[in-house]
């Protein structure tokens, strides 16, 4: 886990309190800090009420959506009994949370909302303050045995929930046509 700049008022506050863009890492060597002892990074939170960010593009990545597909993919992923642990921010961003080392599919890079955290990035986690609310579970870790999905397996989900929303077809007859 990394500390990550904290939300005051309409904008987020980073490392000695200067102002920065956010959610996102308060320290600039953030790489270097992965795998940190466990006292030292609680230290970091008695300094401020940062923000909780997990690192990117080896254990675990992510899919980044918008609401809407977010919960298209969802049904799907539902509608097959598959869960797989989704977090949600105030503003109507959706991550997938994925096995690492993934790369997302051409089809799914060219549409516009799609992002693939991997190598290099991260990804704000529950109960992360934001403007408006805090990042929050909308499928919680347990419910999928803390067991995370391929990225294929994702990325299936979330072209069939497309699909449902381009052509406002049933989650359940795409599913049963092989889809």
């Amino acid at each position: 886990m990394l500390p990550g700049t904290y939300p005051e008022g309409d904008h987020w506050i980073g490392r000695h309190g200067r102002q920065e863009h956010g959610p996102m890492p308060v320290h600039r060597d953030w790489q270097t800090r992965l795998g940190t002892n466990p006292d030292d990074v609680t230290a970091w939170w008695a300094e401020r009420p940062y923000s909780l960010l997990i690192a990117t593009g080896s254990t675990v990545d992510a899919l980044e959506v918008d609401a809407e597909l977010g919960r298209a993919g969802a049904s799907v992923l539902r509608a097959l009994g598959f869960p797989v642990p989704i977090v949600a921010t105030p503003r109507g961003r959706w991550y997938f949370l994925t096995a690492g080392g993934g790369k997302l599919a051409a089809d799914l890079a060219d549409v516009p909302g799609i992002r693939l955290h991997g190598k290099g990035s991260w990804v704000a986690m529950p109960p992360t303050a934001y403007p408006g609310g805090q990042v929050h579970w909308r499928v919680k870790p347990e419910v999928c045995a803390w067991r995370l999905p391929t990225p294929d397996f994702v990325q299936d989900a979330l072209r069939t929930g497309r699909e449902h929303l381009d052509n406002n077809a049933d989650v359940a007859e795409l599913l049963a046509a092989g889809r």
